[in-house]
């Protein structure tokens, strides 16, 4: 793939853009003052600020969604260093294109030229050809600068992220998205042809993405426009931007994790945006189901056993109705269990038991409650001195149930809410009892 910038042994300014370039494309920052909604990064005291004025850059993985400016950063880092510029795109490249940029990169290397190899997409590279970066990032052959929209944690290799510095590129906010707006209204010399309740209409339908907007207020410049367009107008000209979400990627993973603890922080206003959020991108209803059911278990319990039922319920009218009419029913799940009574005692009893189990085992347990079906069983004292329940007073024997090599453990304790207040009184009473047998 060609450089974006024309290099010959010292770097090039870009040249000019071409007048029928797409709008976004003619309004690429020229410099780093230009660069709207990353402060944290180009403003005074921000990273890659530090970076130009040290004169000495690192390698970089910027991260951040679609239309946020990575790509912008990357051509103005080249901008502002003396360093050979030469730039790739994962979705195009290969080992053959790699090693070709190696080798040019250390035969500048070995006259005092250090290259700057910006990456588009880094996370579509397997996991071997990220590999083959090291040697050269570690030389200093290359200055690094990925980009990608995926989580690096996920999809780069420790050992490459270990050299180099992660920058995060926010998701562009209303003002920056509107700084936008009007640097394009200043060079198409005209007003965007919307009203001021459009103009929000349009800024939010962005969804953050700086290219996005541009693309539809270059679509909206092209046409022939009498009057300013209205929010409902706008709707039937443009066509609707879907959220972005992947099903597969982090989006997926955040806002499920948002969901279960908007449940957990028993606050139905968060929990139901963040239910709508997945659902209106597209998410399997299924699969928030099986979330909410295991959100029951795991953050309710015992404390309201309703709410398992709840969740199984609207799993069963969402099997039987459909989108969207059965989309009610886990509205009414959600809605309950963000509003019922928490506990995880059952949650934290598994894992103690489970763990409990691992260490001790295979113990006998004792033979007063072990069935003899067999008479040598029996004679050899299989379910000898059981005590039948249901026989003693309070319907309560007090025996032990424990094997003789391990003292009784405490792996559930219920908590002074909702119905598990009521459970702690049973347990504390038959304790009670238990210690007076003893005695």
């Amino acid at each position: 793939m060609d450089d974006f910038f024309t290099t010959d042994g010292q770097q090039q300014q870009q040249e000019d853009t071409p007048a029928n370039a797409p709008l976004a494309e003619r309004l690429r920052p020229q410099g780093l003052d230009d660069v709207v909604g990353q402060d944290h990064l180009v403003g005074k005291d921000g990273a890659l600020k530090r970076m130009i004025v040290a004169g000495k850059l690192s390698s970089i993985i910027f991260w951040g969604p679609p239309g946020t400016g990575k790509t912008s950063l990357a051509r103005l880092l080249a901008n502002e260093t003396d360093l050979h510029f030469h730039a790739i795109s994962a979705v195009f490249s290969g080992v053959a294109d790699l090693k070709k940029v190696f080798a040019e990169a250390e035969q500048r290397q070995r006259i005092g030229k250090q290259t700057l190899l910006f990456v588009d997409e880094i996370h579509r590279f397997n996991r071997s050809q990220q590999d083959s970066f090291l040697p050269y990032v570690e030389k200093g052959t290359v200055i690094l600068v990925g980009a990608t929209t995926e989580n690096p944690s996920f999809e780069l290799n420790a050992a490459l992220l270990s050299r180099t510095q992660v920058l995060i590129l926010n998701r562009l906010d209303s003002a920056a998205l509107d700084q936008l707006l009007i640097k394009a209204e200043a060079l198409k010399d005209s007003p965007l042809p919307v009203t001021d309740e459009a103009r929000e209409a349009l800024i939010a339908s962005a969804d953050g993405d700086g290219r996005f907007l541009l693309n539809q207020a270059e679509t909206l410049f092209s046409l022939d426009i009498a009057e300013p367009l209205d929010s409902a107008a706008l709707a039937k000209l443009l066509h609707r931007r879907m959220a972005v979400y992947d099903k597969d990627r982090e989006g997926h993973y955040n806002l499920i994790s948002a969901l279960h603890k908007s449940l957990r922080g028993s606050d139905p206003q968060a929990a139901l945006y963040y239910l709508a959020r997945m659902l209106v991108a597209g998410e399997e209803p299924l699969y928030v189901l099986r979330r909410i059911v295991r959100f029951a278990s795991e953050d309710i319990g015992l404390a309201d056993p309703q709410a398992l039922v709840q969740a199984l319920a609207a799993k069963d009218a969402y099997d039987f109705l459909g989108s969207p009419e059965g989309e009610l029913a886990i509205v009414q799940a959600c809605l309950y269990c963000a509003t019922a009574p928490k506990s995880n005692a059952a949650y934290k009893a598994q894992k103690s038991a489970w763990k409990s189990a691992k260490q001790t085992g295979s113990l006998m347990p004792p033979q007063n409650i072990l069935n003899a079906p067999t008479a040598l069983m029996k004679d050899i004292g299989y379910g000898k001195g059981y005590s039948y329940d249901h026989e003693s007073d309070e319907g309560f024997s007090g025996d032990n149930y424990w094997p003789e090599e391990m003292n009784p453990e405490l792996f559930y304790q219920p908590v002074d809410r909702g119905f598990e207040h009521k459970i702690r009184e049973r347990l504390d009473y038959w304790q009670q009892l238990r210690g007076e047998k003893n005695d």
